[in-house]
């Protein structure tokens, strides 16, 4: 296998092994909320907010350590045995305790920091300035792959169900338990780089699996990953890429959390309104999966850079927003367990509702893989500590948004995102331009990134 041949390997089993274990966790994530309504007439006192808000809480704090937890460990068994962190969190739903379901939510956190931060890693190793474009639009639509089918299975498994029982819960549970095991395995395939640097350049090869190097070098490398993580935080480029990252926590709050609660929290829905949240994820990861392929495809025949896609991403998302805004009734997100009557601006209609699924999950993928396309081509050398800080900046306002999410009204959640999105994407376009005109001032061609 030719070299260029296996770097596409590993992107493809990156991407597998990552839709396996978020086949699992985001359908645990979109149906979380809804399951423990049913539960706190129970002993169980736990909020599926207040879970998230602990998960990326401690995932943006984690972040400061983890590039140094991946240059010890190295990339493919921080990816495993974050997987396994992620699996046992799954598993507190089998049977769920108030403690049980806060603790794992901690070191889930942790997990989620590792593993991000190595995925970054990997992703920027198995590329170069020529396909990291293709590779983050392949590694994207294969990673939210996994809102379809855990999100299909729900729609089927909950149709007419207005209440979810014990054993309903268990069985979904259990299954996505195994399922997220079975990404953590897949790790294992990733194959490690050939030494092709030149004597003296950074052996950044080695970074994908690491080396059995003595236990003062890997403290070395872990010293010199967190120094450089703090290094980039303050540079400019980086400064500015985290208004826009800070949008995409906050849509991935909502998307990923709230919006599958206000339509389950909608009564004028019918028998339908629990199945529904399935059908919703179903069509949030068709738009995600439809925007990382066709810009990943297309990213080597785009002359224009990553702006007009970045550009699309917002416009769509602001039609979502404003059809939210007149569709769902504004104490959706934060509706008891009997649900809302409430009206909005028109007769909740599930077509609108299931549309602006597809809407949010086209405009997340238009953000997230323009930013792991541009953090792979500006940051090669620095990949680890570079996609460290955009986990920190994106989880950190995803913790802050399911916080608030626990006491804001709908009109309110869709106003902060309007506003924090308008300003991400201009601050995103300055990055992008600066980038094309040091590219051109290299001679290079734009169009290649």
């Amino acid at each position: 296998m030719s070299p260029e041949s296996k770097k596409l390997f590993n992107i493809i089993i990156l991407g597998v092994s990552f839709m396996f274990m978020f086949t699992a966790f985001q359908t645990c994530g979109n149906i979380a909320q809804t399951v423990i309504t049913n539960l706190n007439s129970t002993d169980f006192h736990g909020s599926g907010y207040t879970s998230m808000s602990i998960i990326y809480g401690v995932f943006s704090a984690s972040n400061l350590i983890s590039p140094s937890v991946v240059a010890i460990v190295g990339p493919q068994l921080s990816m495993v045995v974050s997987g396994i962190f992620y699996s046992l969190y799954i598993a507190v739903f089998i049977q769920p305790a108030t403690w049980t379901f806060y603790t794992a939510s901690v070191f889930i956190g942790i997990a989620a920091a590792v593993l991000w931060t190595a995925q970054g890693n990997c992703l920027t190793v198995n590329s170069d300035e020529n396909t990291i474009g293709r590779n983050s639009g392949v590694f994207w639509a294969l990673l939210q792959s996994s809102l379809f089918f855990g999100n299909l299975y729900i729609y089927f498994a909950w149709q007419g169900k207005t209440h979810i029982s014990e054993g309903d819960r268990r069985t979904v549970f259990i299954a996505l338990t195994v399922i997220s095991l079975v990404g953590t395995v897949l790790f294992f395939l990733i194959r490690k780089q050939e030494d092709t640097k030149a004597p003296g350049e950074e052996d950044s090869a080695n970074e994908i699996l690491g080396d059995s190097s003595s236990a003062q070098n890997t403290m070395t490398r872990a010293v010199a990953a967190f120094k450089k993580s703090i290094k980039l935080s303050f540079t400019k480029e980086i400064m500015l890429l985290s208004v826009t990252t800070a949008y995409t926590g906050l849509e991935l709050t909502f998307f990923s959390g709230v919006y599958g609660t206000c339509i389950g929290a909608v009564n004028r829905f019918g028998s339908e309104e629990k199945s529904l949240i399935g059908l919703s994820g179903i069509f949030i990861g068709v738009g995600e999966i439809l925007g990382g392929g066709i810009f990943g495809l297309l990213s080597k025949h785009n002359r224009f850079g990553r702006n007009p896609v970045v550009m699309l991403g917002i416009i769509v998302h602001f039609i979502a927003f404003y059809l939210i805004f007149f569709n769902m009734p504004n104490d959706a997100p934060i509706a008891p367990m009997e649900g809302t009557d409430d009206v909005a601006y028109m007769i909740p209609s599930k077509e609108v509702a299931i549309f602006c699924s597809f809407l949010l999950g086209l405009g997340d993928s238009c953000f997230n893989t323009q930013l792991l396309s541009i953090l792979g081509f500006l940051y090669s050398e620095d990949s680890a500590p570079a996609f460290a800080i955009f986990k920190f900046v994106q989880s950190i306002c995803a913790a802050v948004a399911y916080f608030y999410s626990n006491y804001f009204l709908l009109q309110w959640q869709l106003l902060i995102m309007v506003i924090v999105g308008f300003f991400g994407t201009i601050t995103f376009f300055t990055v992008e331009w600066e980038a094309a005109a040091a590219l051109a001032a290299r001679g290079s061609d734009y169009s290649s990134i």
